[in-house]
């Protein structure tokens, strides 16, 4: 049953924090940026938030620390958004996934085509 609870939150958090990352001011963070999905621990003490951003090496590490910057103030944002006991300190990690999911997409492609030799 806690695990339904804590699922709940997850979406709920995850959604929240969609809308906040939007309304963000911050030029380092390109509109290409979602959140992918949220961990929330069991005391709702730390939430690790799964970011996948579009751009180059540079431009996922710049927006990355512009949203670790941003924290206090997400976090301050999701207090007053949730009711929950505890607002969860937020913990950025890149989700790379779908780069990886087109890499892999793309080696599939090349084995596929025979080679004209």
């Amino acid at each position: 049953m806690a695990t339904n609870r804590i699922n709940r939150i997850n979406e709920e958090v995850r959604r929240e924090l969609s809308d906040i990352v939007r309304e963000l001011k911050d030029p380092r963070i390109p509109m290409m940026t979602s959140i992918v999905s949220v961990s929330v621990t069991a005391d709702l003490r730390y939430a690790t938030v799964y970011v996948s951003i579009f751009g180059d090496d540079k431009t996922v590490t710049d927006a990355l620390a512009a949203l670790k910057k941003s924290a206090g103030f997400v976090r301050r944002e999701l207090g007053h958004r949730l009711n929950l006991r505890y607002t969860p300190e937020i913990i950025y990690k890149n989700d790379d996934s779908i780069a990886h999911g087109a890499r892999i997409n793309e080696l599939l492609h090349r084995e596929a085509k025979p080679d004209a030799e």
